[in-house]
């Protein structure tokens, strides 16, 4: 069917994907070129290790062990959406994934591409963008419509899960502060939820009084002086400090956040209830996305992560595989959440290559090679300028995050709703799309080895 007000845009990139049908009269400001993908340091995050040469070398050496496994068919790979439906939609449009038949969030049919395709959402759905609950329902009817989606777990949406765990688990020195942790950045989903979900003259009489409902969402005064000795095996101590004043600063704040999206401290325990009710209990609307989660997911020589890894997920990964992973992700995510949260399967979700992280060293590097694994592609570090590439201990990262949702773009000074995808075709060739940037950039490792010299 032919959507209303259908225009094409013809572009070089047509060798390449075929013209965009756009359902709207605006443009959605995507390049119409292609060139290279610039291999020199990158635009926002001054590495030290991310230079040409580096990538280069970094190239050889994950050639060094044979070819490169392409996926069998095209996989488009979207990052960090954080609760904005409309730049979800954008980016499938983007990608020649859907066309959008109305305005609606959930007015879309898939293309013949988007049949074909494997779309790989990078984790972080959750937070910051205009609404949860509506990016959840579009991404509801995405995987209803028959295309293969797989559902990464990010930082944002562990964070939620983890939380929720917490509020009804026996409190103890070390999972009292995970539901405070959230911090800010949940109360707008909270809010959805009392608002759409929550009937307020009948559930607000069987709460406890404000006081006692604080009580139950933040540690205690105790929780100050024993969870620093009681973390102290699962945490350096520069991570303890940072997790300390991390809560501190959040519990201060703790009922000024929920003032400042119109709750009450009972309303927002309420909301938190409800909220488990529907996304963490048998039957809940929304349950179906937390038990959809994986933490990796590896197609041929490609491992796509939320964040990043560690020499002790690259062992795992070489010698057991990533479904070994996916099935200990599942079994300790469900146990007790502080001890899961600062482990080494939740640094996939979590890690930035800090001091306080799980550290990767050449040795997990060269793990993941002879396991012929010779790319992360991971979200997590939102970009400016589009997909960039980087060499981080001499392995390969393609970082996918263009930063999509309203929210950030607004506070980090970018125009519009983001849209953009990174597409891996079977044919080796990697296509980063952004709105962000004047050109579509296009990344193939055969090719650049070839004009180094170095291709086996």
């Amino acid at each position: 069917m032919e959507p209303p007000n259908t225009m094409m845009i013809d572009t070089p990139l047509t060798p390449l994907l075929p013209p965009i049908a756009c359902t709207r009269s605006s443009d959605l400001d995507l390049p119409r070129s292609c060139v290279p993908w610039p291999l020199d340091k990158g635009h926002d995050h001054p590495f030290a290790n991310n230079t040409a040469t580096d990538l280069v070398t970094s190239l050889a050496k994950a050639n060094e062990l044979g070819p490169w496994d392409w996926p069998d068919r095209p996989v488009t790979f979207i990052s960090d959406l954080h609760a904005d439906a409309e730049g979800l939609l954008r980016s499938l449009v983007a990608a020649r994934a859907i066309i959008r038949t109305s305005s609606g969030l959930t007015d879309f049919e898939l293309t013949a591409f988007g049949r074909s395709c494997q779309i790989i959402i990078g984790g972080d759905c959750l937070d910051k963008g205009p609404s949860n609950l509506d990016l959840l329902d579009s991404l509801s009817f995405l995987m209803r419509s028959g295309t293969d989606v797989v559902l990464l777990a990010g930082n944002h949406d562990l964070r939620l899960f983890l939380g929720l765990e917490a509020l009804t688990v026996k409190r103890g020195s070390l999972n009292a502060h995970m539901f405070v942790r959230m911090g800010k950045k949940v109360m707008p989903l909270l809010k959805e939820i009392f608002d759409r979900h929550v009937d307020a003259d009948t559930v607000l009489n069987d709460l406890p009084s404000e006081k006692d409902c604080l009580r139950l969402m933040v540690p205690g005064k105790k929780w100050t002086r024993q969870f620093p000795k009681a973390a102290a095996s699962y945490m350096n101590e520069a991570a303890i400090k940072k997790e300390m004043a991390r809560l501190k600063k959040k519990t201060d704040k703790f009922a000024e956040h929920a003032a400042e999206v119109g709750l009450t401290l009972r309303e927002l325990y309420a909301a938190a209830l409800k909220c488990r009710e529907l996304f963490v209990e048998p039957g809940g609307r929304y349950t179906w996305f937390f038990s959809g989660l994986k933490a990796a997911h590896q197609s041929g020589s490609l491992l796509f992560v939320h964040a990043g890894i560690d020499d002790k997920m690259a062992e795992q990964i070489s010698r057991k595989g990533v479904d070994h992973v996916n099935r200990r992700f599942r079994k300790e995510s469900r146990k007790d959440p502080f001890v899961f949260y600062s482990g080494t399967v939740a640094n996939l979700m979590r890690t930035k290559y800090r001091d306080v992280d799980h550290p990767l060293t050449e040795r997990g590097v060269e793990e993941l090679h002879l396991a012929g694994i010779k790319l992360l592609v991971h979200g997590h570090v939102n970009q400016h300028r589009g997909q960039e590439l980087r060499s981080k201990h001499g392995l390969l990262h393609l970082e996918a995050d263009i930063t999509l949702d309203r929210h950030s773009r607004s506070s980090e000074g970018l125009d519009g709703i983001g849209t953009g995808a990174t597409i891996i075709s079977p044919d080796g060739n990697i296509l980063g799309i952004s709105r962000d940037f004047p050109h579509a950039k296009l990344f193939n490792p055969v090719e650049i080895l070839k004009q180094h010299g170095l291709a086996r």
